[in-house]
């Protein structure tokens, strides 16, 4: 079987929610990670065989983004392109969609990206169509929505959303507030340290944004939180009675986009490219909606076993910080006693988890700091909503 490449890839900055990148779509987001890929590599766009855009929240603002986009961006009519969800793991899944496509020999390039604008996500309604003829028209918001019906409710019963899931992990991993204060902080102080030493300058692509009285670059993820102590997060309610899940222990709601090529040896050679990685191996499983986050444990489990390698010969863990309690239920799981190398410049907490650009925005910044250590593998697990996990394995080359 082929081996799939990885080759530039690239991040935005990531705003908050309603911040510095609201204005922008989710259109212009990937748009833009695309042009940047294109002028990085000197990319012959001609020469595409498919362009997969991982995006969660879609809209018929822009109807399968991965065409849109692609045509938006400029690249040749002929490129096809499509949008794939699996919610928290569909841009770690674009990445995978690409690399089975090229493992296959189906295709010698795809470029994939994630991107999510969450600040633009919409209210709807599910009883306007036909008009209402009495009575109240309820609005629903998409984004908490589709926390709530993440799973069947006739099958598992209603969830009041995502936090509840991660206090559910929490009373089974025996894990205290003050122990997911500390993670988050850890996080923030991380992330911080890595934009102090330049390390994310490499990977992250500085985005215009315009506005009537000025335009402006943006250049840094949003949401670190440099000054937070464990004082200042201690202070912070619940965000349900006798949880452990605060806003502060919690990831953000954001807007980015990431990307890159996932091409094959024979096109790397034809077009003298350097890639940064290739794909390993790859597992999904399933676990109880009522605990989406402990997704990851079963599929890096099935991982392992499959490529016969232990967790001990891997370099750098990267476990998505969803919530504190869901990431420190995820290294209890795994029986990881030393976790100096896991997240080691933050993750979903300090910067933030764009929904459908997260798997990609991790890939990112994990293959880059796997070429500063010189280390061989680099491990990226994925929780997901409805009660999945996604993991995946990075060789650097």
């Amino acid at each position: 079987m082929k081996d799939a490449y990885i080759v530039s890839p690239l991040r935005t900055p990531i705003g908050k929610f309603g911040g510095v990148l609201a204005s922008l779509t989710a259109v212009d987001l990937a748009v833009k990670v695309i042009q940047s890929i294109v002028e990085k590599t000197g990319l012959d766009t001609s020469t595409l065989d498919e362009v997969i855009i991982a995006q969660s929240y879609s809209s018929s603002e822009a109807p399968c983004i991965g065409r849109y986009a692609a045509l938006a961006a400029g690249l040749p009519i002929e490129v096809p392109g499509y949008t794939l969800d699996r919610r928290c793991g569909s841009g770690l899944q674009a990445i995978i969609n690409a690399a089975m496509t090229i493992q296959s020999g189906n295709a010698e390039a795809i470029m994939v990206v994630g991107v999510e604008s969450m600040s633009n996500i919409e209210y709807y309604s599910t009883n306007m169509r036909w008009g209402s003829r009495a009575g109240n028209v309820t609005f629903f918001d998409r984004l908490e929505r589709g926390r709530e019906r993440s799973q069947p409710i006739e099958r598992f019963g209603a969830i009041s959303g995502m936090p509840e899931t991660a206090d559910n992990l929490a009373r089974d991993y025996n894990i205290g507030r003050e122990e997911c204060d500390a993670f988050a902080l850890q996080s923030h102080q991380k992330a911080q340290q890595a934009w102090d030493t330049g390390k994310f300058k490499e990977e992250v692509i500085p985005l215009e944004v315009k506005s009537k009285k000025e335009s402006k670059i943006i250049d840094f993820d949003e949401g670190i939180r440099a000054n937070s102590t464990i004082e200042s997060l201690a202070k912070l309610k619940t965000l349900l009675p006798n949880g452990v899940t605060t806003a502060g222990n919690s990831s953000q709601q954001n807007d980015a986009a990431a990307g890159c090529l996932i091409v094959s040896k024979e096109y790397l050679e034809k077009y003298h490219l350097q890639p940064i990685a290739k794909i390993t191996g790859w597992s999904a499983a399933g676990c109880d909606p009522s605990r989406m986050g402990i997704g990851p444990v079963p599929a890096v489990n099935q991982l392992l076993k499959k490529l016969d390698i232990s967790l001990e010969e891997i370099d750098l863990v990267e476990i998505n910080e969803a919530f504190a309690a869901q990431a420190l239920a995820v290294i209890k799981g795994l029986n990881i006693s030393d976790t100096s190398n896991i997240n080691v410049n933050g993750s979903g907490i300090s910067l933030g988890h764009p929904i459908g650009a997260t798997g990609i925005r991790i890939m990112t910044s994990l293959v880059h700091e796997m070429k500063r250590r010189n280390a061989r593998y680099g491990l990226e697990t994925m929780c997901i909503g409805g009660g999945q996990g996604l993991a995946a394995l990075f060789e650097r080359v």
